[in-house]
């Protein structure tokens, strides 16, 4: 625990490290000095409110009213506290929190899905399903991109993995 370099009472909670001309110099203080000296609202000039920024990654504002009413039962958190520290208390919290916690998780992430590396020890079977799947897929992005003598390729090998599994 360190104590404040300007009234050398408080726990200090604020770390300010400056670098002048090549010469860096810090200062440990609490948040009262801190305030004093100016220096809470030292990142209210950047325009940047890291509350507005979480909040609108994880709830639309019509739907933080009722954030407060539900809680975790494993931890005990509320939507708003998860949305205020960006993080989820618990797993419980991503089964009570689903529907909420869902778009953001599709637009941080791009999906929702563990597209994971199929296991080295893995059977043949999950093998070949995961690679009918990367074939179905990339079958679909020839279709959309009109890519139709590669379409006919991709069809005819998924038909051997698929006659391979009968």
């Amino acid at each position: 625990m360190m104590l404040c370099q300007h009234c050398g009472k408080n726990v200090a909670t604020t770390f300010i490290k400056k670098t002048i001309n090549g010469e860096t110099t810090q200062s440990h203080l609490c948040s009262e000095c801190a305030a004093e000296l100016g220096y809470d609202s030292m990142f209210n000039s950047f325009g940047f409110d890291f509350g507005n920024f979480w909040g609108s990654l994880f709830a639309e504002p019509a739907k933080k009213s009722l954030s407060d009413a539900v809680r975790c039962e494993g931890c005990g958190h509320s939507f708003s506290e998860i949305v205020e520290s960006g993080k989820a208390g618990c797993p419980s919290c991503y089964t009570t929190f689903y529907d909420r916690l869902l778009p953001s998780i599709q637009r941080i992430h791009g999906k929702t899905g563990h597209t994971g590396k199929v296991p080295t020890g893995a059977s043949d079977k999950l093998k070949k399903d995961k690679e009918l799947e990367r074939l179905r897929a990339e079958l679909a992005k020839c279709i959309a991109a009109q890519q139709y003598e590669k379409c006919a390729e991709l069809r005819d090998r998924i038909r051997e993995l698929e006659k391979e599994d009968r």
